[in-house]
């Protein structure tokens, strides 16, 4: 943008370009609707709608600055240095443009396209949505010289917006304080770790931007908050590096494209690794497609047409040498990619509404990447010929995967003889109900068996370690027992439409939920991530949909007299001793369980097992590159991320004394 374009926009952003939709109604009364639920994934959102409102004004050329703060209280004020939302008078609405765009849902510059030409926000529900749902929210707008307050109650205005102080007439920009409301959320505390993820992708996203996130809750022996900042000045490329960081590097190149096709702008990264898995992570408007889309089609398209036109014509002694036949799934293993595609009318299809529709950006993404992806091969032949060596091991490997496959699968669950010796299934076929526990060892699974309930849960105990998958090649874990144990236990099938397909099919899922259960030690936990990484990597649809969790065994008994109490972190210790002591161990007796063997079958089942008491935690993945960072961090061959890693949560591990 020039500064020319710059100064007409800003002089140009006024009421007129703020546009109604719709009222702000029913979103207290229906708020998952709107931010997806109200527990923690929903009380991120809100920080997350009110930074996109900054984040439309860095797209637009406007700002270069957000900062994000964790209060005392656990309130959330974000600050940007962006034009400030309007303050004159709205002609339609009879009211300041500030106040239409906090109290009414749908409302704001986006929807006016000579004020933002995109603009990010999935469901573009605005920083009203946030007002609603926060028992107080003020806001500050710095413009011409002059600061604009307005403060609200659970998304009223308490008075009409009015001038609070000056400022330099240079400086602009929005604050925005708020105050989630607990009545609503079923928690309030803000996870720095979480918010950080988010923020750090944005940053990545949008280069040359910075965004600082301070936790004020949390002071160091100095008295100073918590604090970082992300910045970025190679954007995606950079992006692909912090993925890729915890694997071997195939080449230390990274392949990267920031063009415009047909009105479409598209940023890619691609490195590749010497291990066995496709890593693509792409993004429409800063928002990820989980589902992927139209771009991410153009995209793997191109990078088949292309490498396979390469290596045809520099390899074909090595093709045929290898008698398999190349498929495009081959040359995305140990791809590591960021696809970054800006769209100013984007149609979000699939179940959550992030798979993207338009069919345009497929040729857009298709061109920019092919000709991105031939330069590249044609300067660098080495590079070229390690990616084409891959393949052809990729190929063979595949092919291997499918026979140990079609070896496993062959038995039909039905006919009898398909499901694993150990596994003591439960009597009903309704699934919907239907258990299945992963425990660790045969002496727990001997008393999961004995305490469990015999018509919906089955149990299946586990000899030690299963095969870490994260450094295994794809065939590999068919030739696991352990880990066929599980696949044909829980009825998944492979290569069901294609027989290549590495893609999981749960249609047959004979249970609605898959519970680990390890002892709460540092090797239950080493197992629980084994059988994790597993999931992700092979099984990741079980995830999405809700099926797989962990159980919470207890860590302690404590007894005070005749009253009894599992306790199942030391904060429930701690409670128990105030509650029944006077805060210390004087008369109260404690038992730590250190393995689940440990337990006789009517302690398991009331501590671990039975649903009116235990406590299981969902696994779910809330940003997955994230996900594949962490997974390749802990499970991967680098030691250096990991043992960083373990020193920093350190004071959090569940270590035996």
């Amino acid at each position: 943008m020039t500064e020319e374009e710059k100064i007409i926009g800003e002089n140009n952003y006024s009421a007129s370009n703020i546009q109604v939709l719709e009222g702000l109604e029913a979103v207290r009364k229906r708020p998952a609707m709107y931010i997806g639920d109200i527990s923690e994934n929903g009380l991120h959102h809100l920080v997350y709608e009110v930074v996109d409102n900054a984040i439309d004004e860095a797209m637009a050329g406007y700002c270069d600055r957000i900062d994000v703060t964790i209060n005392d209280d656990n309130s959330i004020t974000v600050q940007d240095n962006g034009r400030g939302i309007p303050v004159d008078y709205h002609e339609k609405e009879k009211k300041s443009a500030l106040e239409v765009v906090m109290t009414v849902l749908h409302a704001g510059g986006k929807f006016d396209k000579g004020s933002y030409k995109v603009s990010g926000g999935l469901h573009g529900v605005g920083v009203s949505c946030v007002n609603a749902l926060s028992t107080h929210m003020t806001t500050q707008v710095f413009r011409n010289g002059k600061i604009y307050q307005q403060e609200y109650e659970c998304g009223k205005p308490l008075y009409a917006v009015k001038e609070v102080g000056s400022c330099d007439l240079g400086f602009t920009g929005t604050k925005q304080t708020f105050w989630p409301d607990g009545s609503i959320f079923t928690v309030t505390e803000y996870k720095y770790e979480t918010l950080q993820t988010r923020l750090r992708e944005l940053a990545y996203l949008n280069k040359g931007i910075y965004i600082s996130l301070t936790d004020l809750r949390v002071k160091d022996e100095d008295g100073m908050p918590r604090k970082e900042v992300f910045h970025s000045e190679e954007g995606v490329k950079e992006f692909v590096r912090y993925l890729n960081s915890n694997n071997t590097p195939l080449f230390n190149d990274v392949i990267y494209l920031n063009t415009e096709k047909t009105g479409v702008p598209i940023e890619c990264a691609i490195m590749y690794n010497t291990g066995y898995r496709e890593n693509l992570h792409s993004y429409v408007n800063n928002i990820n497609t989980k589902e992927g889309g139209t771009h991410e089609a153009g995209f793997r398209s191109a990078l088949t047409r292309v490498l396979k036109k390469y290596a045809e014509d520099t390899c074909p002694k090595a093709l045929e040498k290898a008698k398999v036949e190349i498929a495009g799934e081959d040359f995305r293993e140990g791809l590591i990619a960021v696809i970054s595609v800006k769209v100013a009318e984007p149609q979000f299809e699939g179940q959550t509404k992030t798979k993207l529709g338009n069919n345009e950006v497929s040729g857009a993404v298709n061109q920019a990447v092919g000709e991105a992806l031939s330069y590249y091969l044609e300067e660098h032949p080495k590079e070229a010929k390690l990616i084409v060596d891959k393949v052809i091991v990729a190929a063979t490997a595949r092919v291997a995967a499918r026979k140990a496959r079609e070896s496993v699968q062959r038995k039909n669950p039905l006919g009898g003889g398909g499901l694993p010796g150990k596994l003591a299934d439960c009597s009903s076929k309704n699934k919907d109900i239907c258990e299945l526990f992963l425990v660790e060892g045969d002496s727990a699974g001997g008393s999961a068996k004995s305490g469990r309930s015999r018509e919906f849960q089955a149990i299946l105990p586990l000899r030690g370690k299963i095969l870490n998958v994260e450094k295994a090649m794809w065939h590999k874990a068919f030739e696991s027992e352990e880990v066929n144990n599980i696949i044909q236990a829980l009825g998944v099938r492979f290569g069901v439409d294609d027989e290549d397909s590495k893609q999981a099919n749960i249609d047959k899922l004979r249970y609605d939920k898959v519970i680990i259960m390890a002892d709460a030690d540092v090797d239950g936990a080493h197992i629980a991530t084994l059988i994790m990484t597993l999931f992700y990597r092979y099984m990741p649809e079980l995830i999405e949909e809700g099926h797989l969790y962990i159980a919470q065994p207890p860590l302690y008994k404590c007894t005070k007299g005749k009253v009894s109490e599992y306790c199942y972190t030391d904060e429930d210790r701690k409670a128990f001793m105030e509650k029944y002591g006077d805060g210390t161990e004087s008369g109260i007796h404690t038992q730590r369980y250190k393995g689940l063997g440990e337990m006789n079958a009517d302690q398991l089942w009331e501590t671990t097992m039975d649903p009116a008491t235990r406590r299981l935690k969902q696994v779910h993945v809330e940003n997955a590159a994230e996900a594949d960072y962490i997974f390749s961090m802990l499970m991967g061959d680098e030691v250096g991320p990991r043992r960083d890693f373990i020193e920093q949560h350190a004071t959090y591990a569940n270590i035996d004394a």
